[in-house]
């Protein structure tokens, strides 16, 4: 689970473990394996022409990319439990909303750092207009958030329980 605020990321340690884990297999076997298929790829000739060579120096900076965002994230984290079970909005929580009070439109979602996304449930950030809105709110509570075109939309906080992965 993760909280941004300014600088510092909240992570429980088994967050911390996985993005750790990640940063070391990109900062070693993935570097050693894209630095072959570079120099494979160079070796096929003319480099202006040369789509494998071109594709593998975009997966290089891509790669590079998320070492680099890896690094600072986790420099700057602070690792922690996980939220209790409190009724209250907070981030690292499954939270369940109903648009406009309607129990029959609902969505639930994690709330934490996109670093945590996974493809088991959808992740909203903290920071996020929906994620901000609801942050802090108990179950049963009301909040609004602004759309993308300005407007102001309301939801219900259906329920709020820790992530349990």
């Amino acid at each position: 689970m993760t909280q941004t605020s300014d600088n510092v990321t909240w992570l429980t340690q088994e967050a911390y473990d996985q993005l750790k884990a990640e940063l070391e297999y990109l900062s070693g076997p993935a570097r050693t394996e894209i630095a072959a298929k570079i120099a494979a790829a160079r070796e096929e000739g003319d480099l202006r022409e040369n789509g494998g060579y071109h594709a593998a120096k975009e997966e290089q900076g891509k790669q590079e990319l998320r070492v680099r965002q890896l690094t600072q994230l986790l420099e700057n984290a602070k690792v922690g439990e996980a939220p209790a079970a409190t009724g209250v909005v907070a981030p690292g929580m499954v939270v369940t909303i109903a648009f406009d009070g309607d129990v029959d439109d609902t969505l639930e979602f994690l709330l934490a750092s996109r670093e945590y996304a996974s493809s088991d449930i959808e992740t909203y950030s903290p920071q996020s207009p929906l994620g901000s809105g609801v942050n802090g709110k108990k179950i049963g509570e009301d909040a609004q958030y602004e759309l993308p075109n300005g407007k102001k939309a309301m939801v219900r906080i259906l329920e709020a329980k820790p992530y349990s992965g």
